[in-house]
């Protein structure tokens, strides 16, 4: 599983259809997450950017890396992210 988007980077650079992986998941006493995205220009070279993020865990729900993308998914940032 993995986001689609466009994203600007802190220099003002655009990548357009950046693809952003979900990676280093922590549960942090069964009710919370933390984990990072790293975004690639595509999956063949190396991260251009890498953020932490990080919510609550419901232990009954989906696997933790699912609740991850579920999560972003709610945020500003990655509200046109599409699933690839």
């Amino acid at each position: 599983m993995a986001l689609q988007v466009t994203k600007t980077t802190a220099s003002g650079l655009e990548v357009k259809d950046a693809y952003l992986r979900v990676e280093k998941v922590y549960l942090n006493e069964k009710k919370n997450i933390a984990f990072q995205v790293k975004a690639y220009k595509n999956k063949e070279l190396p991260p251009f950017d890498e953020r932490n993020y990080g919510c609550s865990y419901d232990i009954n729900g989906e696997n933790p890396i699912k609740q991850a993308y579920l999560h972003l998914k709610t945020l500003p940032e990655f509200a046109d992210a599409v699933d690839c």
